[in-house]
């Protein structure tokens, strides 16, 4: 799963560029003002972020940017493309167009799309680590995502004890909120639902039996007309007066046997008579067979006023159930199965609901054990995480910040005084061992929050508020590393080199190629050292033309990267020195790589 291509038209200062992004690591370079972070911008675009219409191109009417991306068809964007009426079925096209007005649209697999369903399908794709955009850490809940990812078997079993029992206990809960209703609203609907199924008893509706009794209405009311319309058929073909039957003319099989006749000898003369003989023939044949099929028809074509009434009356019935239960017959027994399904849920006894209820007590003690456990779990996950984030840090020029994961219980106290017996059963709480009233979710007891503290004896703060700029990216990097890489395919780093130099960026650089081992990292950087480990070296390079500056995106590899890594190392790129620097810096990652 990676992020194949970008294309960026007229955004910013890029007049036109298209980015072949590979597996591994990306990076992507180019001199101050070129245009790097407007690829980052672009990215942002296509994954719903709020359009700005000063991103146009001064003198364009529109920006566009467009992403492919190779996903399975199994994969959660790809299904949520599919939900949104695009097509995945050869990886997810996404596109977003601003108008230099400001309006914004977006495309989504081939088809048109709110903005929002762009978010949806992004947070699957691409996480974007930049001091603008952080909802990884700004969400509480990915804080408890990116936790239970580090965590591994451990808390992965803990979290499906627990989801099975909240599961179980959400059920009996609804089951219980349904019967307890109070008695008379119960009753009321009990009632109305034995009528209701009573009533549709009594009639007995067959599926499609009103199309057919208006079928059969229609023949009776219309029974003379239709008798007397097959009877001078009749007499047509066969000759005679339909009132006596007796012949007094000419028939229309007679006429046909006379041009029979008339033909048969010289149609031997002319191929074209003969095949005018033959279709003659076949009207008489026709003709033959039609006449009798006509009077059996007129024969037994019923007039029966009796009948007539009953049809009627039995329609009448049954628009009485239509009106009431459904616009056709195969509605209203749908209702009727539906009625009893719902009328046998509701007419229980007593006994039936004091035993649901005393089991609803015992499934929230069964998810009070199973949350303690998983909370356990969790908190020996944050404390091993917290370290290895912590040790991360001391390599990324972050040495003095300290990480902690606050894994916490959700208290819930009752307002308004005491509950009434049995409320906690039915309200979402669960009571702990040692009396803490905890309020249960999906998934867990806990409020996760990692935590920083950027230096010493500073207190822990959470991580969007303790780190801004590239020290907020730099702490996601070594989250990313120490939860678990591929959580989503795609990571985007920007500013995380900010304030970083010597051997630290040295180091930046080895993290992430490590974290591009196990997932596709694009990464917007000034820093050599960085750049110097690279799967794939893109260079963002500007050219001025009159008063029009545009930018483009070129691979960069052999002399021409060693070139551009020595301009980034000591901003001449034809300097023998920084050249050397350069390759130095690539020999080192290749040594790395093969170790």
């Amino acid at each position: 799963m990676t992020l194949r291509r970008i294309r960026i038209h007229h955004l910013g200062v890029i007049q036109e560029a298209e980015l072949e992004l590979a597996p591994g690591l990306n990076v992507i370079t180019g001199e101050t003002g070129a245009g790097k972070t407007m690829v980052v911008t672009g990215l942002g675009l296509l994954l719903g972020e709020r359009a700005d219409a000063a991103l146009v191109r001064a003198g364009a009417d529109r920006a566009v940017v467009e992403g492919e991306v190779d996903v399975p068809d199994d994969h959660p964007a790809a299904r949520r493309v599919v939900e949104a009426g695009g097509d995945a079925s050869d990886g997810v096209i996404l596109v977003r167009s601003v108008a230099a007005e400001g309006r914004s649209r977006a495309t989504v697999g081939g088809r048109g799309a709110p903005v929002s369903v762009l978010a949806e399908v992004g947070e699957h794709l691409v996480a974007v680590h930049g001091q603008a955009d952080q909802w990884r850490l700004r969400d509480a809940e990915q804080h408890r995502v990116l936790l239970d990812a580090a965590g591994g078997a451990a808390v992965a079993s803990a979290a499906r004890r627990y989801a099975g029992c909240w599961e179980a206990w959400q059920e009996s809960r609804e089951r219980l909120v349904e019967l307890t209703r109070t008695s008379t609203e119960r009753a009321l609907r009990v009632g109305a639902l034995r009528g209701a199924l009573e009533e549709i008893e009594r009639v007995a509706p067959t599926e499609g039996e009103e199309d057919s009794l208006r079928r059969e209405a229609d023949r009776l009311t219309h029974a003379e007309e239709l008798r007397r319309a097959a009877e001078e058929a009749h007499a047509a073909l066969a000759g005679g007066d339909p009132a006596t039957g007796v012949a007094d003319g000419p028939s229309v099989a007679g006429l046909l046997a006379d041009a029979t006749a008339g033909l048969s000898g010289a149609a031997a003369h002319d191929a074209h008579l003969a095949g005018l003989l033959d279709r003659v023939k076949e009207l008489a044949y026709l003709a033959s067979d039609l006449a009798p099929d006509l009077a059996a028809y007129a024969a037994d074509v019923e007039v029966d006023p009796g009948r007539l009434d009953e049809v009627h009356e039995r329609r009448a019935e049954l628009g009485g159930l239509l009106r009431r239960y459904g616009s056709s017959t195969r509605e209203v027994l749908t209702f009727a199965a539906r009625s009893a399904r719902e009328l046998e849920q509701l007419d229980v006894s007593d006994d039936e609901v004091s035993a649901l209820r005393a089991r609803t007590v015992e499934l929230r003690a069964e998810v009070a054990a199973a949350g303690v456990e998983l909370t356990a779990r969790r908190r020996e996950a944050g404390d091993r995480v917290a370290r290895e984030v912590t040790a991360e840090l001391a390599h990324l020029a972050m040495g003095s910040a300290t990480v902690s994961v606050d894994v916490a219980h959700r208290q819930a106290r009752p307002e308004g005084g005491e509950e009434p017996a049995g409320a906690d059963a039915e309200s979402g709480v669960v009571v702990l061992d040692d009396g803490q009233r905890v309020r249960a979710a999906q998934h867990g007891l806990d409020a996760v929050e990692i935590r920083l503290a950027a230096n010493p004896g500073a207190p822990p703060r959470s991580v969007t508020r303790a780190a801004s700029g590239g020290e907020l990216s730099r702490v996601m990097l070594a989250l990313e590393l120490v939860c678990g890489a591929g959580t989503v395919p795609t990571y985007v780093f920007d500013e995380v080199d900010a304030g970083v130099g010597g051997a630290a960026a040295l180091d930046l650089g080895a993290r992430l190629a490590r974290l591009a081992r196990h997932a596709q990292v694009v990464v917007v950087t000034h820093l050599g050292q960085v750049a110097a480990h690279a799967d794939q070296h893109l260079v963002v390079r500007k050219s001025t033309d009159g008063q029009v500056t545009s930018s483009g995106v070129a691979v960069v590899e052999g002399s021409a990267r060693e070139a551009e890594l020595a301009r980034m190392l000591g901003g001449v790129a034809d300097s023998e020195a920084a050249l050397e620097h350069a390759r130095e810096l690539l020999s080192q990652r290749a040594t790395i790589d093969a170790g």
